[in-house]
């Protein structure tokens, strides 16, 4: 375990074992449909990767980039596009996959914007629900895991674009960012 991580709460294998369940679940639902997977860079890029190899059936992906902390550590729900999708999503059905679903301020807002360009549907998937830590609801179809009110890091979740490649998710020692 990092000297930085406090507690490890989700092994690696606990992760892929996610991963093959949403896989199966997201393969049976989308069955004989266009599927376009789309991951808001950075955190989610290594969940992403895990999970659609374990969808079989054919998907599309995806990439956006967003900024809605600014200079704080906490969202602000007002989110800046810095990548867009690179082609028009009107005739898929598309699946935001996250790595965290927190405050969920800028999940609901990339959902209205995703749908404002006439998809097929938008849902979501993603890995961890920060329990009770919703300001505003946020319908999800997928969801990995709970996880404590705790500032994690690791599989992809970073403070300071350091601890992404952690291969489990951790709670990050509070030294370390107070």
């Amino acid at each position: 375990m990092h000297p930085d991580i406090t507690e490890v709460l989700f092994t690696e294998q606990d992760i892929l074992a996610v991963a093959r369940r949403m896989g199966a679940e997201i393969s049976r639902d989308y069955a004989g449909q266009k599927l376009l997977l789309v991951t808001v860079l950075k955190g989610a890029f290594v969940f992403m990767a895990d999970l659609i190899r374990n969808i079989d059936i054919p998907v599309e992906v995806d990439f956006m980039a967003v900024s809605s902390y600014g200079a704080e550590a906490k969202s602000s729900g007002v989110v800046r596009i810095i990548k867009d999708l690179e082609a028009p999503i009107e005739d898929y059905h598309v699946l935001l996959v996250e790595d965290i679903l927190d405050s969920g301020l800028t999940l609901n807002y990339l959902k209205k914007y995703l749908k404002s360009r006439n998809p097929l549907s938008v849902d979501i998937a993603t890995l961890l629900l920060k329990e009770g830590k919703q300001e505003v609801p946020v319908d999800y179809k997928y969801l990995g895991l709970i996880c404590p009110d705790a500032f994690v890091v690791g599989y992809g979740l970073d403070f300071a674009e350091k601890y992404r490649n952690l291969p489990y998710i951790g709670i990050l020692d509070p030294r370390c960012y107070s």
